[in-house]
Protein backbone atom coordinates (compact mmCIF):
# COMPACT_ATOMS: atom_id res chain seq x y z
CA UNK A 1 0.00 0.00 0.00
CA UNK A 2 1.18 3.15 -0.99
CA UNK A 3 1.70 5.80 1.09
CA UNK A 4 3.24 9.59 1.23
CA UNK A 5 4.46 10.82 4.69
CA UNK A 6 5.48 14.50 5.06
CA UNK A 7 7.55 15.90 7.58
CA UNK A 8 9.08 19.45 8.74
CA UNK A 9 6.24 21.44 9.61
CA UNK A 10 6.29 23.60 12.50
CA UNK A 11 6.24 26.84 14.15
CA UNK A 12 8.78 30.06 12.85
CA UNK A 13 8.99 33.87 13.01
CA UNK A 14 8.54 35.78 10.13
CA UNK A 15 11.40 35.98 8.06
CA UNK A 16 12.72 32.31 8.85
CA UNK A 17 13.05 29.22 7.04
CA UNK A 18 11.37 25.54 6.73
CA UNK A 19 12.42 22.64 4.95
CA UNK A 20 9.65 20.06 4.11
CA UNK A 21 10.14 16.77 3.34
CA UNK A 22 7.87 13.97 1.88
CA UNK A 23 8.51 10.08 1.33
CA UNK A 24 6.46 7.62 -1.22
CA UNK A 25 6.74 4.18 0.18
CA UNK A 26 5.04 0.95 0.01
CA UNK A 27 4.88 -1.07 -3.38
CA UNK A 28 6.30 2.03 -4.78
CA UNK A 29 7.59 1.20 -8.72
CA UNK A 30 7.70 4.77 -10.02
CA UNK A 31 7.04 8.29 -8.63
CA UNK A 32 5.55 10.93 -11.47
CA UNK A 33 4.97 14.28 -11.12
CA UNK A 34 4.81 15.25 -7.42
CA UNK A 35 3.33 18.70 -6.05
CA UNK A 36 3.19 20.58 -2.81
CA UNK A 37 0.13 22.29 -1.96
CA UNK A 38 -1.26 24.28 1.14
CA UNK A 39 -4.44 25.05 2.92
CA UNK A 40 -4.99 28.41 5.15
CA UNK A 41 -7.53 28.44 7.32
CA UNK A 42 -10.94 28.64 5.79
CA UNK A 43 -9.66 29.02 2.26
CA UNK A 44 -9.46 26.23 -0.13
CA UNK A 45 -6.38 24.00 -1.35
CA UNK A 46 -3.79 25.98 -3.65
CA UNK A 47 -1.16 24.61 -5.42
CA UNK A 48 2.21 25.60 -4.65
CA UNK A 49 4.77 23.81 -6.46
CA UNK A 50 5.03 21.42 -8.85
CA UNK A 51 8.13 18.95 -9.94
CA UNK A 52 8.06 16.50 -12.69
CA UNK A 53 9.99 13.35 -12.76
CA UNK A 54 12.78 14.77 -14.98
CA UNK A 55 13.11 17.53 -12.30
CA UNK A 56 11.29 20.75 -14.15
CA UNK A 57 9.73 22.46 -11.68
CA UNK A 58 6.57 25.29 -11.38
CA UNK A 59 6.75 27.83 -8.00
CA UNK A 60 3.21 29.74 -7.92
CA UNK A 61 4.00 33.12 -8.17
CA UNK A 62 3.27 34.50 -4.65
CA UNK A 63 6.02 32.11 -3.36
CA UNK A 64 8.31 32.64 -6.19
CA UNK A 65 12.24 33.48 -5.12
CA UNK A 66 11.17 31.91 -1.56
CA UNK A 67 10.25 28.79 -2.11
CA UNK A 68 12.20 25.99 -4.15
CA UNK A 69 11.32 22.16 -4.49
CA UNK A 70 13.80 19.35 -4.90
CA UNK A 71 13.96 15.86 -5.45
CA UNK A 72 15.76 12.63 -5.07
CA UNK A 73 14.45 10.23 -7.75
CA UNK A 74 16.49 7.04 -6.12
CA UNK A 75 15.00 7.96 -2.92
CA UNK A 76 11.04 8.74 -3.65
CA UNK A 77 11.19 12.17 -1.90
CA UNK A 78 10.40 15.61 -2.60
CA UNK A 79 11.43 18.76 -0.34
CA UNK A 80 9.98 21.96 -0.20
CA UNK A 81 12.71 24.24 0.58
CA UNK A 82 10.46 27.79 2.37
CA UNK A 83 12.71 30.72 3.03
CA UNK A 84 11.76 34.39 4.04
CA UNK A 85 8.21 33.16 5.55
CA UNK A 86 5.64 35.22 5.85
CA UNK A 87 2.27 35.04 8.59
CA UNK A 88 0.00 34.28 5.15
CA UNK A 89 2.29 31.20 4.61
CA UNK A 90 0.39 29.56 7.23
CA UNK A 91 -1.47 26.59 6.52
CA UNK A 92 -1.67 23.04 6.21
CA UNK A 93 0.75 21.78 3.65
CA UNK A 94 0.18 18.98 1.52
CA UNK A 95 2.61 16.68 -0.81
CA UNK A 96 0.67 15.32 -3.56
CA UNK A 97 2.17 12.56 -5.85
CA UNK A 98 0.77 9.96 -9.36
CA UNK A 99 2.59 7.00 -8.68
CA UNK A 100 2.78 3.81 -10.46
CA UNK A 101 2.61 1.07 -7.75
CA UNK A 102 4.43 -2.43 -8.36
CA UNK A 103 1.23 -4.20 -9.25
CA UNK A 104 1.38 -1.40 -12.30
CA UNK A 105 -1.54 0.29 -10.78
CA UNK A 106 -1.61 3.71 -11.38
CA UNK A 107 -2.64 6.81 -9.38
CA UNK A 108 -2.93 10.01 -7.39
CA UNK A 109 -1.69 9.90 -3.25
CA UNK A 110 -2.21 12.80 -1.11
CA UNK A 111 0.02 12.91 2.27
CA UNK A 112 -1.51 13.47 5.60
CA UNK A 113 -0.68 17.08 5.98
CA UNK A 114 2.21 19.09 7.75
CA UNK A 115 1.46 22.34 10.05
CA UNK A 116 3.34 25.35 9.21
CA UNK A 117 2.27 28.44 11.55
CA UNK A 118 4.37 31.66 10.51
CA UNK A 119 3.75 33.78 13.86
CA UNK A 120 5.63 36.54 15.68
Amino acid sequence: QVQLVESGGGVVHPGGSLRLSCAASGGVFRVNTMRWFRQAPGKQRELVATITDGGETYIVGSVKGRFTASRDNAKNTVALQMNSLKPEDTGVYYCNAGVRSTDWSFRDYWGQGTQVTVSS
